[in-house]
């Protein structure tokens, strides 16, 4: 984690986090645990009846690695803000890469806040999140 505010400026790179291969024992597990059992995340018939191919992750499991890359980055009572966009699926077997650029810092009711634009890029390049995160500098 970040120990200094002075070595966080625009353009500071969050170191990223690759993540494991979304396996269908993930999306099962994940389901569990959120309560989100749609079917077209753990039954091929259902994700192919909805013109899917096969399974794909769940939106949240992908939003749930963008605040672990941030949360691994600074402690979790230092966020203000994450917010996300979806952009793309992640299909099962693939593998994201999360990452995240400081765009912004600011001084914000008297705290320092770092803006971080982060983002989750699968091997070939497509990204199926963008989004930005607000964290409260030391």
């Amino acid at each position: 984690m970040t120990t200094a505010t002075t070595e966080i400026q625009v353009g500071t790179e969050l170191p990223p986090l690759v993540v494991e291969p979304i396996s269908r024992t993930t999306l099962a597990l994940f389901a569990g645990a959120s309560g989100d059992h749609n079917p077209i995340h753990v039954d091929i018939d259902a994700a192919k009846a909805a013109g899917f191919d096969d399974v794909f992750a769940h939106g949240m499991l992908s939003m749930a690695y963008l605040g672990r890359l941030v949360t691994s980055w600074v402690p979790q009572s230092q966020l203000r803000a994450l917010s996300t966009r979806f952009t793309s699926i992640t299909p099962v077997l693939a593998q994201p890469t999360c990452t995240g650029t400081v765009v912004g810092v600011d001084d914000v009711d008297g705290e320092k806040r770092a803006t971080v634009e982060v983002k989750i890029t699968l091997a070939d390049g497509t990204v199926t999140l963008s989004g930005e995160a607000v964290v409260a500098l030391p």
